[in-house]
Formats: structure tokens, sequence, C-alpha cells
């Protein structure tokens, strides 16, 4: 830094910081107190001349990040056995774990709180349900094919009074009351209905098969007779009648 009458210079004097101005042979330097150098010192560097080739914000988080990274690393490789090698193995070993779950059981299921409606708010009849769910199998939408023929099922078995018409049922539900009445596809009831909730709520993709496994279901409903309440109640009292006829001949 120049001044008038001579140069300026930072000096070391009895543990104590001077800036030094030399002057000519004739006169003496000018010195100046640690604090005030030190603070002189502080902004002549602080200028932006002195900074310019320095790195960005960006890259300087950036090589904070790796130096953290490469630490961790250290502490994992040293603490495993066989150091950096173990490691890459370990980590290996891992990913293809979780490859092969993933592959194996496909998307994780997200479960919801509570099951939706089957139906929404626009009344429609099986035959119409039938029909998207024709036009959606025809593009290849399985997803869209399955819901609607789920909901042809149901719709179906409302026109037939199998069910009640109770708006917000859900696909269990119906799948539940319905075995009631069709005890021989009960077992195919649920599974529709799972079908369903895997494809609306569980994130799953529907295929062709599971398709055609529900649009089978509802050709043979339409075709089985329910099985009455009544009818039942009189087979067992039937049956309960017929006992002790058999027994006092039996005597």
């Amino acid at each position: 830094m120049n001044l008038p009458g001579g140069v300026l210079t930072l000096l070391h004097v009895g543990g104590t910081s001077v800036l030094s101005q030399a002057r000519s042979a004739d006169e003496p330097p000018l010195t100046i107190p640690r604090d005030p150098a030190r603070e002189a010192a502080r902004r002549e560097l602080s200028k932006r001349m002195y900074h310019e080739n320095d790195p960005s914000w960006f890259q300087r988080a950036l090589n904070a990040f790796w130096d953290w990274v490469d630490k961790l690393f250290n502490a994992a490789s040293s603490a495993t056995p066989g150091g950096p090698l173990g490691l890459v193995v370990v980590i290996a070993a891992v990913l293809l774990v979780v490859g092969a779950l993933w592959w194996r059981l496909g998307t994780p299921r997200r479960t919801p709180a509570s099951s939706a409606a089957l139906f929404d708010d626009r009344p429609r009849s099986a035959a119409d349900h039938r029909a998207a769910a024709e036009a959606h199998a025809a593009q290849g939408h399985w997803n869209q094919a399955v819901q609607e023929r789920m909901r042809a099922i149901v719709r179906s078995l409302e026109e037939r009074t199998l069910l009640d018409a109770r708006p917000g049922r859900t696909a269990d539900e119906a799948a539940a009351e319905a075995g009631r009445a069709l005890p021989t596809h009960t077992d195919r009831l649920r599974s529709a209905a799972r079908d369903f909730d895997d494809v609306t709520y569980g994130g799953r993709a529907a295929t062709e098969l599971s398709y055609h496994r529900l649009a089978d279901l509802d050709r043979d409903l339409e075709r089985t007779k329910p099985v009455l309440a009544s009818s039942t109640s009189s087979a067992h009292s039937s049956h309960s009648a017929d006992q002790p006829a058999r027994q006092g001949a039996a005597e």
C-alpha cells in the first residue's frame, strides 16, 4: 500500500505487529499498534482483487459434501472386515437382496387408511359398467377394465336384489354379503374384491388374466341361482324333524 512519503509494510517487533512506512534515510519509520495494523490488513485483503479466483459457494458446498462422504466411507470401511473391498461386497449384497425382493413382491402396496366406496356419485346399470369394461379391455387398459367389471358384478347383484343398493359399500363388503347368497362363489368373490383393491388403492397393475377372471365370474354369477335364507331355514327344520323320526324307527 503506497502512502505519501514511502511504502507501508507489516513488521513484527517484540511480539507486536506494526505497520511501518518506509521513508527516506533521514526520516524515522512510521509505526502503528497491532490492532489497527490487523484491521488495516483485513481491509486490504478483503478487496475484490484478492478473491477473483476463489471457488463459488456451490463449489464450496460440493467440496464439503464430498469430504463428508469420504469421511463416512473411511469410517465404514475401517469398521468392516476386509476394509474398503469388504464394504463394497456388503453394499453389493444388500442391493442384490433389495432387487430380488422388489422383483418378487412388486411395487410395495400402499394400504389405505379406510377403503373407499366402490361406486362414485353417478348411478349406472350393470350393462353400462360391462360396456365400459369391455371398451377399456379392447384398448388394453386393464386397470380400468378390472374396476368397471367389479362394479358390473356388484351392480348386477343389486339389480337381482341379492344385495341391497347401499351407497358407500366397499368391494370387500359386497363380496362378503354376496357370498352368503352365492356360497359356491365365495372364494372367487373375495379374490375379485382383492384384485379391485390392489388396482384401485394398492398401486398394482392389473393384467389381462385378472380381467378375464372377473369377466368369467360375472358370467357364472348370472347363471347361478342364489341360496335363499328361507330355503336354508326350511331345509334345516326338515332335517331336524326327520332326525327324531329316524331315531324312533331305529328303536
